[in-house]
């Protein structure tokens, strides 16, 4: 484990934690902690009161992001319907379902139906279809907004630090493709981070609202 990953110590509280440490124990993902406390240092500085997060799994970065943004509202959406119900629970047991709205369904479908802006994204789905999001998200996002992506760099096979196994050339591939065109986007400013499994930071600093 690399040394700033050691000093990661997300500021969550202890019924979050509890519940983050049952899914890894049953194999759901949930974001490393390293990417947790680099998202939540971030929600601390930018105090966003619209949230969109894609990828909700059982909603406990959802719940972080909440906690740590006490006015906040979060959208987020969810394909698995076993994991979308899980998360419900979670949010409402923590307290927090008042200010989440949880969408069951692809991500693809919904965000064309949606209206923004927000103030943040939080982009955790599937990595393979980023490219295809990202039209909608910078549509969704308000001007002086951040779009967070997170798993970038994919265990260092996005980045060419390591080998990519033969049946993951694809979705290399895909990941290349949203940061080759979110960096080259003139609207956006970004830089990837070696934080977590990689992150790629955007902040959109133009929208023609025509």
């Amino acid at each position: 484990m690399k040394y700033t990953a050691e000093l990661a110590r997300p500021p969550v509280g202890e019924r979050i934690s509890v519940l983050r440490e049952e899914a890894l124990a049953a194999g759901i993902p949930v974001a490393d902690k390293e990417t947790l406390h680099f998202l939540l240092t971030l929600l601390s500085a930018l105090r966003p009161a619209r949230i969109l997060e894609i990828g909700t799994a059982v909603g406990l970065s959802a719940a972080a992001m909440l906690e740590c943004c006490p006015e906040a509202q979060v959208t987020t959406i969810e394909s698995d319907e076993d994991l979308w119900r899980q998360a419900k629970e979670n949010l409402s047991s923590l307290g927090l379902s008042g200010r989440a709205v949880c969408h069951l369904g692809d991500a693809g479908e919904i965000l064309t139906m949606m209206d923004g802006p927000f103030d943040f994204i939080f982009l955790d789905g599937p990595k393979a279809q980023y490219i295809h999001y990202l039209f909608d998200l910078k549509r969704l996002l308000r001007q002086g907004g951040v779009l967070l992506a997170d798993d970038v760099l994919l265990y260092g096979w996005v980045s060419g630090e390591n080998p990519t196994p033969l049946k993951r050339r694809s979705i290399v591939g895909k990941i290349r493709e949203y940061l080759d065109a979110v960096t080259r986007d003139p609207d956006f400013v970004t830089s990837v981070l070696d934080v977590g499994d990689g992150a790629a930071l955007s902040v959109l600093i133009h929208k023609d609202e025509r």
